[in-house]
C-alpha cells in the first residue's frame, strides 16, 4: 500500500508539506501495508469553545496528511462510569473504537491541575480486560494539553501515568498549549507558532511507532508473571480434574 497516496487534499496552510512526508516503512519494518494506520483521538471538554476538542481535530488533520485513518470521539452523551451498563450505545461506541484503534491520542484541558473528569471518564470506561478483549494494551500512545494560562505539563504527565496503567505505548514526545485561546483562529484553526510544530512533531512520531508496534504489540506486552499465572491456573485446573475423576 502507498503510504504517499492522499485520497483527499489536505488543509495545512502552515506546512511544508514537502518537509513532512509519510513514514517510510521500509525503515521501520519492511513488511507489507494491508491498512492505514488506525488513530483514535480523544478530548476532555464539553465545552462549545473546547480548545482540547480544536486540538485533537487539528491533530486529526496531521495525522491524515500522514496517511493514518482516524476517528474522534465525540464525549458527549457518555455517561458516566458506573450509572449504567456497558451496553450503552456511546459506552459501546467508545469501546469498539478502541479495539479499532492502533494508536490513540489523548487531549485534556489541565483543570485544577489534572486531566479534566471528561477525559477521565472516558479512559475508566476501557477496561484493562474483558474476557480475551482488551481495548488498550499495546496500543501506542500520544498526550497533549492545552491550557487557558502559562505552560504546564501537569495533564500530560498525569496521562503518561494512565497510559502506563492501560499498558499501553506511550511515545517520548508531547505537546502542551499555553494560553490556548490565542492559539487558534475564528474558524477553529491552530495558528502557525512553535506550539504547531511541536504538534506535528509528536503526531510524526506517534505514527513511527505506531508501524514499528503494530502486528507486534501482543508479543511486546507479553509478561511473564501472566503466562505463569496462566500456567499455574491450569495446572491447578488438571488437578481438580483429576481429583473429581478419582471421586467418581
Amino acid at each position: 500500500m502507498n503510504m504517499t497516496e492522499q485520497p483527499n487534499p489536505i488543509d495545512l496552510p502552515a506546512i511544508d508539506s514537502e518537509l513532512l512526508p509519510a513514514p517510510l516503512v521500509e525503515l521501520l519494518d519492511g513488511s507489507p501495508l494491508t491498512h492505514r494506520p488506525r488513530i483514535l483521538l480523544l478530548y476532555g471538554s464539553l465545552r462549545p469553545e473546547s480548545y482540547s476538542r480544536k486540538l485533537a481535530q487539528e491533530a486529526e488533520r496531521i495525522l491524515r496528511q500522514l496517511g493514518a485513518d482516524t476517528r474522534v470521539f465525540d464525549p458527549h452523551e457518555l455517561p458516566m462510569l458506573d450509572s449504567c451498563g456497558k451496553d450503552h450505545p456511546k459506552v459501546q461506541q467508545l469501546r469498539e473504537w478502541s479495539q479499532w484503534s492502533e494508536g490513540q491520542v489523548w487531549v485534556s484541558p489541565e483543570r485544577h491541575g489534572t486531566v479534566t473528569g471528561v477525559l477521565k471518564n472516558q479512559i475508566d470506561w476501557l477496561p484493562l480486560e474483558e474476557g480475551s478483549v482488551r481495548p488498550t494494551q499495546g496500543r501506542t500512545l500520544a498526550v497533549m494539553q492545552v491550557s487557558g494560562g502559562s505552560q504546564s505539563f501537569n495533564v500530560v504527565n498525569a496521562l503518561r501515568v494512565l497510559g502506563r496503567w492501560m499498558r499501553m505505548v506511550t511515545i517520548p514526545n508531547q505537546s502542551s498549549v499555553p494560553k490556548a485561546w490565542q492559539e487558534f483562529d475564528g474558524n477553529g484553526r491552530m495558528r502557525p507558532s512553535p506550539y504547531y510544530d511541536r504538534v506535528v512533531d509528536v503526531m510524526e512520531e506517534l505514527m513511527k511507532f505506531t508501524l514499528m508496534v503494530r502486528g507486534r504489540s501482543d508479543y511486546l506486552v507479553d509478561r511473564y508473571s501472566e503466562r505463569k499465572g496462566a500456567a499455574e491456573a491450569a495446572a491447578l485446573a488438571r488437578a481438580a480434574g483429576v481429583v473429581e475423576a478419582l471421586e467418581k
